[in-house]
């Protein structure tokens, strides 16, 4: 793809998501439902962070392709390594996490993730643009151009790391607010809940392996040599 057909999309992507980001942080409602408390605000759910996450990947995205269609390439390298790093390491595994996650659990008992209550606050576009969307954009990026991985024990250990962070977020919110971020976790003991992270971080590993996979079977090794 041209660069200058990757800045525009790229461009028109960061859009999408800064708009999706602004639309579901200013949800208004006059009585909010009582699954929602206010502890922690919107950043206590992964589905919202992810769509920052998003925002800011493909902000910086844009500024690599901007960089190289001036020519300012030693700028450009610095910024593109930041690029891939984010999209191998967070971006396409955390999307892919979200959808996949989310649609599993709404389809056994939707009660257990996004009760029917927010079915009057959040319009089912914006559903589907924080839960459904957010997979085809990142098989997109796959597919638009190729991303250098760093090595797999760096990028599991930083996978790793920013799980933990979420999970102690996760836990600190329930010590102060006495509420779960996801009613699902309620239903679990403490050894049960302990299981239950420890698959689900097993799950977004798969999605790191899968993006990698997908990336290498579809540009082989000569576009990183």
């Amino acid at each position: 793809m041209e660069i200058s057909t990757l800045a525009t999309y790229h461009c028109l992507a960061f859009v999408w998501y800064f708009f999706v980001a602004y639309s579901i942080t200013h949800v208004k409602t006059e009585e909010p439902p009582s699954e929602l408390f206010l502890y922690g605000g919107q950043w206590k759910y992964l589905t919202v962070l992810n769509l920052f996450l998003q925002a800011v990947f493909y902000g910086v995205s844009f500024l690599a392709d901007v960089l190289r269609l001036i020519k300012k390439l030693r700028c450009a390298k610095c910024v593109i390594s930041s690029r891939d790093l984010l999209f191998s390491v967070l971006a396409f595994p955390v999307s892919t996490f979200v959808s996949i996650s989310f649609w599993t659990l709404y389809t056994y008992n939707r009660e257990l993730v996004y009760p029917k209550s927010l079915d009057g606050v959040i319009p089912p576009w914006l559903n589907h643009a924080m839960h459904t969307a957010v997979f085809p954009f990142a098989f997109l990026e796959i597919l638009a151009l190729p991303h250098r991985y760093p090595a797999k024990k760096k990028g599991l250990i930083l996978l790793g790391f920013v799980a933990f962070l979420y999970i102690s977020w996760v836990l600190w919110i329930y010590s102060v607010a006495g509420e779960w971020v996801y009613p699902l976790f309620a239903l679990f003991s403490p050894s049960g809940l302990a299981a239950f992270f420890a698959g689900s971080l097993a799950i977004i590993v798969s999605c790191y392996n899968f993006g990698e996979f997908l990336n290498r079977m579809i540009w082989g090794q000569s576009k990183f040599s």
